[in-house]
Protein backbone atom coordinates (compact mmCIF):
# COMPACT_ATOMS: atom_id res chain seq x y z
CA UNK A 1 0.00 0.00 0.00
CA UNK A 2 2.89 2.23 0.53
CA UNK A 3 3.05 2.85 -3.51
CA UNK A 4 -0.85 4.20 -2.70
CA UNK A 5 0.42 6.63 -0.04
CA UNK A 6 0.28 9.53 -2.65
CA UNK A 7 -2.86 8.67 -4.26
CA UNK A 8 -4.45 8.22 -0.93
CA UNK A 9 -3.11 12.31 -0.14
CA UNK A 10 -4.21 13.19 -3.78
CA UNK A 11 -7.92 11.76 -3.05
CA UNK A 12 -7.94 13.67 0.52
CA UNK A 13 -7.01 17.11 -1.11
CA UNK A 14 -9.75 16.46 -3.68
CA UNK A 15 -12.12 15.44 -1.07
CA UNK A 16 -11.29 18.57 1.00
CA UNK A 17 -11.41 20.52 -2.71
CA UNK A 18 -14.70 19.08 -3.74
CA UNK A 19 -16.40 20.20 0.17
CA UNK A 20 -15.16 23.75 0.14
CA UNK A 21 -16.51 23.83 -3.22
CA UNK A 22 -19.56 22.26 -2.05
CA UNK A 23 -19.80 24.91 0.67
CA UNK A 24 -19.04 27.73 -1.97
CA UNK A 25 -21.99 26.78 -3.76
CA UNK A 26 -24.52 26.58 -0.41
CA UNK A 27 -23.35 30.05 -0.11
CA UNK A 28 -24.14 31.35 -3.56
CA UNK A 29 -27.23 29.32 -3.55
CA UNK A 30 -28.23 31.58 -0.28
CA UNK A 31 -26.91 34.78 -2.04
CA UNK A 32 -29.67 34.09 -4.98
CA UNK A 33 -32.20 33.40 -2.01
CA UNK A 34 -31.07 36.77 -0.57
CA UNK A 35 -31.46 38.85 -3.32
CA UNK A 36 -34.96 37.17 -4.66
CA UNK A 37 -36.67 37.87 -0.99
CA UNK A 38 -35.05 41.86 -1.64
CA UNK A 39 -36.68 41.90 -5.08
CA UNK A 40 -40.05 40.83 -3.43
CA UNK A 41 -39.48 43.29 -0.62
CA UNK A 42 -39.11 46.13 -3.64
CA UNK A 43 -41.99 45.02 -5.38
CA UNK A 44 -44.29 44.76 -2.06
CA UNK A 45 -43.75 48.10 -1.30
CA UNK A 46 -44.10 49.51 -4.66
CA UNK A 47 -47.29 47.59 -4.68
CA UNK A 48 -48.44 48.84 -0.90
CA UNK A 49 -47.42 52.59 -1.84
CA UNK A 50 -49.53 52.37 -5.26
CA UNK A 51 -52.31 50.81 -3.29
CA UNK A 52 -52.23 53.69 -1.00
CA UNK A 53 -52.45 56.40 -3.14
CA UNK A 54 -55.29 54.23 -5.08
CA UNK A 55 -57.02 54.16 -1.99
CA UNK A 56 -56.68 57.54 -0.61
CA UNK A 57 -57.07 58.97 -4.06
CA UNK A 58 -55.47 61.96 -6.21
CA UNK A 59 -58.02 64.58 -5.97
CA UNK A 60 -56.54 67.90 -4.42
CA UNK A 61 -53.09 66.71 -4.54
CA UNK A 62 -50.62 69.27 -5.65
CA UNK A 63 -49.01 68.60 -8.78
CA UNK A 64 -45.65 68.50 -7.04
CA UNK A 65 -46.36 66.35 -4.74
CA UNK A 66 -47.56 63.51 -7.98
CA UNK A 67 -44.88 64.28 -9.34
CA UNK A 68 -42.62 62.97 -6.57
CA UNK A 69 -44.89 60.07 -6.27
CA UNK A 70 -44.40 59.27 -9.79
CA UNK A 71 -40.38 59.98 -9.71
CA UNK A 72 -40.52 57.85 -6.32
CA UNK A 73 -42.12 54.93 -8.12
CA UNK A 74 -39.76 55.68 -11.04
CA UNK A 75 -37.31 54.89 -8.60
CA UNK A 76 -38.58 51.51 -7.26
CA UNK A 77 -38.51 50.30 -10.56
CA UNK A 78 -35.44 50.83 -11.57
CA UNK A 79 -34.40 49.34 -7.94
CA UNK A 80 -36.34 46.31 -9.11
CA UNK A 81 -34.50 46.19 -12.64
CA UNK A 82 -31.11 46.43 -10.90
CA UNK A 83 -32.12 43.71 -8.76
CA UNK A 84 -32.97 42.01 -11.19
CA UNK A 85 -29.63 42.16 -12.69
CA UNK A 86 -27.52 40.77 -9.37
CA UNK A 87 -30.42 38.44 -9.22
CA UNK A 88 -28.87 37.43 -12.89
CA UNK A 89 -25.94 37.71 -12.08
CA UNK A 90 -25.45 35.40 -8.80
CA UNK A 91 -27.29 32.78 -10.80
CA UNK A 92 -24.91 32.90 -12.94
CA UNK A 93 -21.92 32.33 -10.17
CA UNK A 94 -23.70 29.93 -8.82
CA UNK A 95 -24.22 28.06 -12.11
CA UNK A 96 -20.10 28.33 -12.26
CA UNK A 97 -19.82 26.74 -8.78
CA UNK A 98 -22.01 24.14 -9.87
CA UNK A 99 -19.70 23.18 -12.82
CA UNK A 100 -16.53 23.44 -10.55
CA UNK A 101 -18.26 21.14 -7.59
CA UNK A 102 -19.22 18.59 -10.81
CA UNK A 103 -15.62 19.13 -12.01
CA UNK A 104 -14.40 18.70 -8.42
CA UNK A 105 -16.72 15.40 -7.97
CA UNK A 106 -15.26 14.19 -11.51
CA UNK A 107 -11.54 14.35 -10.29
CA UNK A 108 -12.34 12.67 -7.09
CA UNK A 109 -14.06 9.72 -8.58
CA UNK A 110 -11.30 9.46 -11.32
CA UNK A 111 -8.80 9.21 -8.38
CA UNK A 112 -11.07 6.87 -6.29
CA UNK A 113 -11.18 4.73 -9.75
CA UNK A 114 -7.20 4.30 -10.20
CA UNK A 115 -7.45 3.71 -6.10
CA UNK A 116 -9.74 0.61 -6.60
CA UNK A 117 -8.27 -0.37 -9.75
CA UNK A 118 -4.01 -0.56 -7.70
CA UNK A 119 -5.73 -2.06 -4.72
CA UNK A 120 -7.33 -4.75 -7.05
CA UNK A 121 -3.93 -5.57 -8.74
CA UNK A 122 -2.36 -5.44 -5.77
CA UNK A 123 -4.64 -8.26 -4.59
CA UNK A 124 -4.30 -9.96 -8.35
CA UNK A 125 -0.73 -10.22 -7.89
CA UNK A 126 -1.15 -11.48 -3.45
CA UNK A 127 -3.01 -13.94 -4.65
CA UNK A 128 -0.69 -15.27 -7.48
CA UNK A 129 2.01 -14.93 -5.15
CA UNK A 130 0.58 -17.23 -2.41
CA UNK A 131 -0.65 -19.88 -5.17
CA UNK A 132 3.00 -19.93 -6.30
CA UNK A 133 3.83 -20.81 -2.85
CA UNK A 134 1.45 -22.98 -2.16
CA UNK A 135 2.45 -24.51 -5.42
CA UNK A 136 5.96 -24.51 -4.58
CA UNK A 137 5.05 -26.04 -0.94
CA UNK A 138 3.22 -28.90 -2.87
CA UNK A 139 5.75 -29.80 -5.31
CA UNK A 140 8.22 -30.06 -2.57
CA UNK A 141 5.90 -32.01 -0.39
CA UNK A 142 5.63 -34.30 -3.46
CA UNK A 143 9.33 -34.07 -4.16
CA UNK A 144 9.65 -35.13 -0.20
CA UNK A 145 7.20 -37.85 -0.03
CA UNK A 146 8.76 -39.48 -3.94
CA UNK A 147 12.21 -39.75 -2.26
CA UNK A 148 11.33 -41.78 1.19
CA UNK A 149 8.30 -43.90 -1.45
CA UNK A 150 12.32 -44.75 -3.23
CA UNK A 151 13.85 -45.35 -0.11
CA UNK A 152 11.41 -47.50 0.82
CA UNK A 153 11.30 -49.54 -2.31
CA UNK A 154 15.70 -49.97 -1.68
CA UNK A 155 15.22 -51.04 1.81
Amino acid sequence: MSDSTGLLLAISLAERKRDAVVQQLAQSQQNVRSALDQLEQLRSYAGDTDGRWVRNGTVGLSVELLKHHYQFSGRLQQAMVMQEGVIANLRRQAELVQKQLQAAESRLSGLKTVLSKRRAEAERLARRREQADMDEMAAQLFARTRALNLQGETL
